[in-house]
């Protein structure tokens, strides 16, 4: 009762909606007393109960404005030039026709294996905001690797401070 007395959505609207199996992301299809049906953008139908929805975390994606700041992760290798990736970055996102404004490109994290920027771009709306993402992505790849700036990825050092006597054994034997 209450989604259809204070109506935080109608018909129409996007929705981001915490579901068990995740975030769903949809349009409100239809509401009734027990259950809101939403379309997502690969056409399935989710239906939620009312009482569900009532509790989860819920963004309303068309209730105000549409416009939406896309947040892409990017990291760079420690040994990377932080000012020239930060650069390249930049450069990318300002020569995108579907980014309306660069907000910025600040060093978020100092992870166990990369520097961690995060690019901050205004776009029209959501769904151009999700296929912004993607294109930076895939520019920034491309750019990174011409310029030579690492991507990194894990990997681990093992040290070893003790051989097995076994091992010493075979490797005379061997030799031998």
């Amino acid at each position: 009762m209450s989604l259809i007395f204070y109506r935080p959505f109608r018909l129409g609207d996007k929705l981001q909606i915490s579901a068990p199996t995740g975030v769903e992301t949809g349009i409100v299809e239809d509401v009734s007393l027990g259950y809101t049906v939403l379309k997502t953008f690969d056409n399935r139908r989710v239906i939620m109960s009312n009482s569900s929805i009532s509790s989860a975390t819920m963004i309303n994606l068309s209730a105000r404005e549409l416009r939406t700041m896309a947040i892409i992760t990017i990291s760079i290798g420690y040994d990377s030039d932080i000012d020239k990736a930060r650069a390249l970055i930049l450069e990318i996102a300002s020569g995108m026709s579907t980014i309306e404004e660069v907000v910025g490109c600040p060093v978020t994290n100092l992870g166990a294996s990369s520097v961690d920027f995060s690019l901050r771009v205004w776009c029209a709306d959501s769904g151009v905001a999700a296929g912004v993402t993607n294109d930076v992505l895939e520019a920034v790849k491309k750019r990174f690797d011409a310029a030579g700036i690492e991507i990194p990825y894990a990997y681990q050092n093992i040290v070893v401070k003790e051989v097995p006597a076994a091992l010493l054994q075979e490797k005379e034997a061997k030799a031998a």
